[in-house]
């Protein structure tokens, strides 16, 4: 079979479109069933979002659900706009856009998600870097890749899913390394790209955020080849600008969802915030930086310090107006409307949570533009500027009152003890000699390949490779794997533990 006329098709590994019987298949389209048909993908089903399944005891998205939704919300943005064709010829001149391509890099965007939400991913990186000596850590987004590249192993030949170069270009919400790629490094932009800036607690760790470790840097060049000459290198291609926005609509609108049903998000304390900052928005604005630091939980303080910081760090489209707007039909809709009346389980509060987020949805999709020159810190796609601002008061409403709780930090400081002593017993296993022919075949392949990778001439190479094993191998793990492998490593587990795919 002829390779694919779109140059994007190309993939790395010289695949080529296939056939199922008669009908051709689209490689883009097979990209996506490579992606759905992979247990790293099966495996998000029991990894945490934001709150366990298990503690909530009521239904909660999980990874695997939320990358469902934001699939369905990004193609919904990909066939809105080629439908139109002024975006439609500004999307081909920027390098193209596919809705297949989209739906793709959405359901394989967390696949690389550690155990316990963004608390394991942190924790991971501070491990990897200070216990493991990786230069690069780990980073969710770059484990993605990885995963998609390189650590899925079919047949004789480690090649990853063979993804096509342009799905694995939407993959890169943030297209650079940690720390020097491209050159010179988005980090040092001012202002830098979204997530490329280093963090402020540890300047020379590199960026924050990242799409790819060193390892999978030729790859992600490859992928991004296409697109040279149409868009800079640290810059999103448009799909990978419309799954980004895709991540944020879901995330604002479903992590709302979730703890309404918990019974987390309660009327009065949001209301309080909202409504003390709107009947006092010009006291608010008049006080000093530290006078707002210390009115600590006033209501209206921290609503206060979101308008600020929006201000800060994206004045590019920051706006008061816009911003008062979204408070208020934020409040209408979610103080008023949602939180009116407690979840209680029944087949009309299921149809009203629904309606919900259906409108929020429409909302958000049919606010999607595209612009020929976006800031620094958006990508080619992008909502509206109304709209931009409701999505951080959504958000913002998830941080204050579900994130800063205590109950939840008691919980996450429990999962965090629980992955840093997990990577320490692995870690004592993979050094005792006499335990290397017991080893899980799983984390024997993977030193394998994390040794092949590296230069002969790496310090420490053996050291490293085993680091980047173990992480890799943490990385995999669901939820409930994490907490039962360490239960077995400790002695605490009665019972022979054996999981096919971990072992």
């Amino acid at each position: 079979m002829e390779q694919p006329a779109d140059p994007r098709a190309r993939r790395l590994f010289g695949g080529s479109a296939r056939a199922l019987g008669d009908l051709a298949v689209s490689p883009f389209r097979a990209d996506r069933d490579r992606i759905v048909g992979s247990p790293f993908f099966a495996r998000l089903n029991g990894v945490t979002q934001v709150i366990s399944p298990g503690g909530s005891g009521l239904l909660v998205h999980n990874r695997l659900t939320h990358s469902l939704k934001v699939a369905q919300v990004a193609r919904a943005i990909a066939e809105r706009l080629t439908a139109d064709p002024a975006h439609r010829d500004l999307l081909e001149k920027l390098g193209g856009c596919d809705p297949d391509v989209v739906e793709a890099a959405a359901l394989a965007h967390d696949l690389g998600h550690p155990p316990f939400g963004h608390l394991g991913e942190r924790v991971l990186d501070r491990l990897a870097r200070q216990r493991l000596g990786l230069p690069d850590g780990f980073e969710g987004n770059a484990q993605s890749y990885r995963i998609v590249t390189s650590t899925e192993i079919r047949g004789a030949a480690t090649t990853g899913l063979d993804l096509t170069a342009a799905v694995r270009a939407a993959m890169l919400k943030y297209p650079w390394t940690r720390l020097d790629h491209p050159d010179p490094h988005p980090r040092h932009l001012d202002p830098a790209p979204r997530g490329a800036a280093a963090p402020p607690e540890d300047p020379e760790s590199g960026s924050a955020k990242f799409g790819a470790y060193r390892t999978e840097v030729d790859d992600l060049r490859q992928a991004r080849e296409p697109f040279a000459g149409r868009i800079p290198d640290w810059q999103q291609t448009p799909e990978a600008s419309i799954m980004d926005t895709a991540d944020d609509i879901a995330y604002a609108i479903h992590d709302v969802e979730d703890f309404y049903r918990v019974g987390v998000l309660q009327q009065g304390a949001v209301a309080a915030e909202l409504m003390a900052w709107q009947r006092e928005c010009g006291h608010f604005r008049a006080i000093t930086s530290p006078a707002l630091a210390a009115a600590g939980r006033r209501p209206g303080a921290a609503i206060e310090r979101l308008r600020r910081q929006l201000h800060r760090k994206d004045a590019w489209i920051a706006d008061d107006e816009a911003f008062a707007a979204a408070v208020e039909h934020v409040r209408e809709e979610l103080v008023e409307g949602l939180l009116a009346l407690p979840f209680d389980g029944s087949i009309e509060a299921e149809q009203y949570v629904a309606r919900f987020s259906a409108r929020w949805s429409t909302r958000f999709v049919e606010a999607i533009t595209v612009t020929p020159e976006p800031d620094v810190r958006s990508g080619h796609v992008l909502l509206a500027r109304p709209q931009w601002h409701e999505v951080q008061v959504l958000k913002f409403v998830h941080h204050r009152f579900v994130l800063a709780r205590p109950d939840l930090a008691l919980h996450q400081r429990g999962q965090a003890r629980l992955l840093g002593t997990l990577v320490e017993a692995l870690w004592e296993w993979l050094l005792d000699p006499e335990e290397e022919s017991r080893l899980p075949r799983r984390l024997h392949d993977l030193v394998e390949l994390a040794e092949a990778e590296l230069h002969p001439r790496t310090p420490d190479r053996i050291g490293r490779a085993r680091g980047r094993a173990i992480v890799d191998f943490v990385a995999q793990l669901t939820d409930g794997q994490a907490v039962a492998m360490l239960d077995a490593l400790s002695g605490r587990s009665g019972a022979l533990w054996t999981d096919a795919f971990v072992l």
